[in-house]
Parts: structure tokens; sequence; C-alpha cells
């Protein structure tokens, strides 16, 4: 018999997964979620059924203010998508005003290029200095170097 897991009433969530959907929904953070499911583990993901537009913002900011820690799910092209940066951003946010937990997964990438935006980090942001404010991205960069900076998991193998 196993004992029952009582939930802390003060966090809606126990962990809240931050990823790059086409890279890893099917696969990793899949059965990472379905692990932390088994286990008792209240987690939030975004799902693809919550649609696009503002109602999602609110949804997720709310799921991330609720959160007891995050998994940061680093992938090639995490950076190419401004909705994960954004999210990143709240993330590294409440990590530093309420002491969330985060807890980065360098999924077959080098947290190196996380910390120094090089390789694909480089890339993607090469295609996002003429679209956005400075200050985004300078802010945007912070976010992930910070989070590069913490120590996480090197996940490596098929892709």
């Amino acid at each position: 018999m196993s004992a029952e897991r009582i939930p802390d009433p003060s966090w809606k969530y126990d962990v809240y997964l931050s990823f790059r959907g086409q890279d890893t929904r099917s696969g990793f953070t899949s059965h990472l979620y379905d692990a932390l499911r088994r286990a008792g583990i209240h987690a939030f993901r975004d799902d693809e059924a919550l649609g696009r537009g503002d109602q999602m913002t609110y949804i997720l900011v709310q799921a991330i203010e609720a959160s007891r820690l995050f998994v940061v799910v680093f992938s090639e092209s995490y950076a190419a998508s401004t909705w994960c940066l954004n999210e990143l951003m709240k993330i590294m946010e409440c990590r530093s005003t309420r002491g969330q937990t985060v807890i980065p997964v360098f999924y077959n990438v080098d947290p190196s290029d996380i910390r120094h935006q090089s390789g694909p980090f480089e890339k993607a942001f090469q295609s996002h200095r003429f679209s956005y404010e400075n200050e985004i991205v300078h802010a945007w960069r912070a976010a992930l170097t910070e989070a590069a900076n913490l120590l996480g998991f090197l996940i490596t193998g098929s892709r």
C-alpha cells in the first residue's frame, strides 16, 4: 500500500513544464508528464487545445504563478519561439520574486549554447533581432543565461 500524497494548498500545481512543443511534446515531455502524474505529482503543461490568444496568455501566467517548481526543457528550437522566451522570462521572474525553483533540462542541447546564445540559440536570436525591441531581446537573453547557469539535467539521445 502506498502513502497518499497530501497536496500543499498554497500551490495549485507541483510542477509547471515549459517546453517547445514541436521539439518534445510527443516524445520526452509527454513521457515526463505521464511519469509525474503516475507518481502523484500534479503537473501543468500547456495543451494544444488551449488555443491561441490573450486567454491562453492569462491561463499560462496564472499557472506559472501557481506552480511550486518549474521544469524547463530546453531543446534546439526553444529560443525560436517568442512564446517560450516570454514564458521563461515569467518563470525566472517568479524564481527571483517568489522563490520558486527552476530545474533546467538540456534536451540534446549544450548548456553553453543557451548561456551564450550560440549555435541554434544564436540563429534564433538573429531571426528575432529586428522583429522585437532591443529591451525585450535583452530580457530574453538574460533569462536564458540565468536559467542555463542553474544546475540541471543533460539529456542526449535520439531526436
